[in-house]
């Protein structure tokens, strides 16, 4: 066995076991070596698995932390929330049968094939021949007029975020609509940026027209030409989140910001929604200064996204899979959330029932004196928006329920309601 391979061991053994737990500081690199007596290399080798593996955690010119993974048994972990949750009404889950799962195969099949191009790393920016296949993508759909060079692609919105808290000045304010914009607001403030919501003098703007609320309030064109106006004329930047705006099948489409803008606004989306939420690729388009700033500082950044992946998405969007299956979800949701909706007037009379804009959520509210536990008790997973004077506002994505589970998921509601 090799020394680093033991050192690693030995460690992960003790986090495992209990004896560092976590938010323990672990002795430095040079310290270990004299503890062990192996040699500097031997212990950034153990470290940098150990930081793999999510055991520990570097933090800059401090050290390396213990993190909690150590004491979770996966295993254990997923079987216990299987026991908790049946009926899982938040949206964070996607139903089966809204993916052609054997089709997707074939592409990550077909991407697997290309041995040369998986011999090497990802560009910073990630797969020119994606990035090209997305801003054709978004012309069409979204008249986002780009290049290929411009477009940043990374494993989901948040590394996306945190390559723009490097580019920009963190000495700026950021306004967010509201409080919900929990994970971009822990970023940017992590980053040492001043996070502010509703706050239409910040210095950064980070709005998500399409779904501006948990409960999907839809940003009219009105409310957006102001936004423009009044960022161009403070000087303030843009980051437009356009999250769900596939689906507003029910609206007239309403222009992007990034079309509206003159230079100012930075356009991201994601695959996750129209795809699975396990298939983590999202994309961002910068501004032409913020791109020249990224390619002066590429070498501080390491594109996030599976190559694989990459090139199978690439493929699936250049066969138009992405316009069909987008109609796919966006049918089978919307049916599926005015059904839900009317099912659960029928089943809870007294309660006040109604669809977001986007016709992906419902608006539910209910007197209620119980525990809040409740719902957990009954093995539901649901958002709680307001609990008080005893009156609760439940947002309901029933997306994650099958079409053939939702009248028995309405009837474990109603039991919460007695």
């Amino acid at each position: 066995m090799k020394k680093y391979t033991a050192l690693y061991n030995t460690i992960k053994d003790k986090i495992i076991g209990g004896e560092l737990q976590k938010g323990d500081k672990i002795p430095s690199v040079r310290n270990t070596a004299e503890i062990y007596d192996v040699s500097i290399t031997t212990v950034q080798n153990a470290y940098f698995d150990l930081c793999a593996d999510g055991y520990v955690i570097s933090k800059e010119k401090s050290g390396y932390y213990v993190t909690d993974i150590g004491q979770i048994n996966p295993k254990e972990e997923a079987a216990v929330e299987q026991e908790k949750t049946e009926y899982d009404l938040t949206g964070g889950k996607a139903d089966e049968e809204s993916f052609d799962f054997n089709l997707w195969q074939r592409y990550i099949k077909s991407a697997l094939r290309q041995k040369d191009r998986l011999l090497s790393y990802s560009s910073a920016k990630g797969e020119y021949d994606l990035r090209k296949a997305i801003a054709q993508y978004i012309k069409d759909k979204r008249n986002v007029i780009t290049s290929a060079d411009n477009i940043i692609i990374g494993a989901g919105v948040q590394p996306l975020l945190q390559i723009l808290c490097v580019l920009l000045d963190n000495n700026s304010i950021v306004s967010f609509p509201d409080k919900s914009f929990i994970q971009g607001m822990g970023i940017f403030s992590s980053h040492g940026f001043e996070v502010h919501t509703r706050d239409k003098n910040a210095d950064i703007i980070y709005v998500s027209p399409s779904h501006m609320t948990r409960w999907g309030d839809v940003m009219p064109i009105k409310r957006r030409l102001e936004l423009v106006e009044h960022s161009q004329k403070n000087g303030a930047l843009v980051i437009e989140d356009d999250y769900e705006n596939e689906f507003l099948y029910n609206k007239k489409p309403t222009p992007s910001l990034y079309t509206l803008g003159k230079g100012n606004v930075i356009y991201i989306s994601s695959f996750s929604a129209m795809l699975l939420p396990g298939i983590r690729i999202s994309f961002m388009v910068l501004t032409k200064e913020l791109k020249e700033k990224f390619e002066k500082q590429s070498f501080c950044f390491a594109q996030t996204a599976s190559k694989t992946e990459q090139i199978a998405l690439c493929n699936y969007i250049r066969d138009g899979h992405i316009n069909s299956q987008t109609r796919k979800i966006r049918r089978l949701y919307t049916a599926k959330t005015k059904r839900f909706a009317e099912i659960l007037q029928n089943e809870i009379p007294q309660a006040d029932i109604k669809l977001s804009e986007n016709f992906l959520q419902i608006i539910f509210e209910h007197p209620f004196k119980g525990d809040v536990s409740s719902f957990k008790e009954s093995k539901i997973d649901v958002f709680i928006e307001k609990y008080e004077e005893e009156r609760i506002k439940l947002i309901i994505s029933p997306s994650a329920i099958p079409s053939a589970g939702l009248e028995s998921a309405a009837k474990r509601l109603k039991k919460v309601f007695g």
